[in-house]
């Protein structure tokens, strides 16, 4: 496998599962924008409701465009970068693993295999590596998946962010990273373990038999990798796209929400972004691995 190849399964994937999925971050957008001071909170259908009167069943995949621009290059480039680090990092005995017979099959995986150690230390590396790289794209999306900012157009919504300085552009990044890190670090740990037990169970014998593994390992491990790191996600969707005062850094908007919200204001939105994690996990990932074993082969 070369990097173009990697790059090539990578931006498909990441177009699939945006495409698909856009209404879900919408909708975690739309819900976690609000100002913790007011204590009735949307719900989802209402805020499904309002979207579909004002805009039309269109209107669910509004930001579609900035999030292909952030997701189709993010996914690429951090599935490529994870898959060339592991390789690395297979050359050390301090990182690389024994396999096991099952393996061994042709058709059970085509990426690097790490210790649990290794797999922790590589999603963390790759995925902040990329979030500083894209972040820019990451605020232009929020806002414009956001109703609080009135923009025409992308390219108009980019150009006043970038107006607004260097800070304005890399707003969040800090959250970004404390999500990021130990997400990518247990989704991959996660997912190598769930794809290894059930390589162990059923040795996958076709390319559909791997990826349905592939596709029930990486909901899994996206289930249990999302709860973890939800609340860092919603403050960073305030700091991005709030204006006030008090949301204007990491601290005083994790004490914002803990003022007037508690732990549950740390949760908003939990619904959303597991079940978009978990389909774009299982989409994303089926969509890398076995477009790179059909190359191959």
């Amino acid at each position: 496998m070369n990097v173009g190849q990697q790059l090539t399964s990578g931006a498909a994937s990441g177009f699939a599962s945006t495409i698909a999925l856009q209404p879900f971050d919408l909708l975690k957008t739309r819900l976690q924008q609000g100002d913790s001071l007011h204590r009735q909170r949307p719900s989802i259908y209402r805020t499904t409701r309002d979207i579909i009167q004002k805009d039309g069943v269109r209107g669910l995949w509004r930001g579609t465009s900035p999030s292909l621009m952030r997701n189709v290059p993010g996914v690429a480039l951090y599935m490529t970068s994870l898959t060339q680090l592991r390789t690395f990092m297979a050359t050390s005995p301090y990182f690389s693993r024994v396999k096991g017979h099952s393996e061994d099959a042709k058709h059970s995986s085509v990426l690097p295999k790490l210790t649990s150690q290794g797999n922790l230390l590589s999603g963390a590396v790759a995925r902040v590596g990329v979030g500083f790289i894209l972040n820019p794209l990451s605020v232009l999306k929020a806002r414009f998946e956001s109703n609080i900012y009135a923009y025409e157009s992308v390219s108009g919504a980019f150009v006043s962010i970038v107006r607004l300085g260097p800070s304005e552009l890399l707003k969040g990044f800090s959250a970004s990273s404390l999500r990021d890190a130990p997400y990518a670090g247990l989704f991959v740990a996660l997912y190598e373990a769930f794809k290894r037990q059930a390589s162990f169970i059923v040795a996958p014998s076709s390319n559909s038999q791997s990826a349905m593994i592939h596709s029930l390992s990486a909901a899994s491990a996206g289930a249990l990798a999302t709860i973890a790191t939800h609340p860092f996600d919603v403050i960073k969707t305030k700091i991005q796209v709030r204006r006030e005062d008090r949301y204007q850094g990491f601290l005083s908007t994790v004490r914002t929400i803990w003022k007037h919200q508690g732990v549950v204001g740390y949760f908003e939105g939990t619904s959303l972004r597991l079940s978009r994690k978990v389909l774009s996990s299982a989409i994303g990932w089926a969509v890398y691995e076995c477009i790179l074993m059909v190359i191959r082969t």
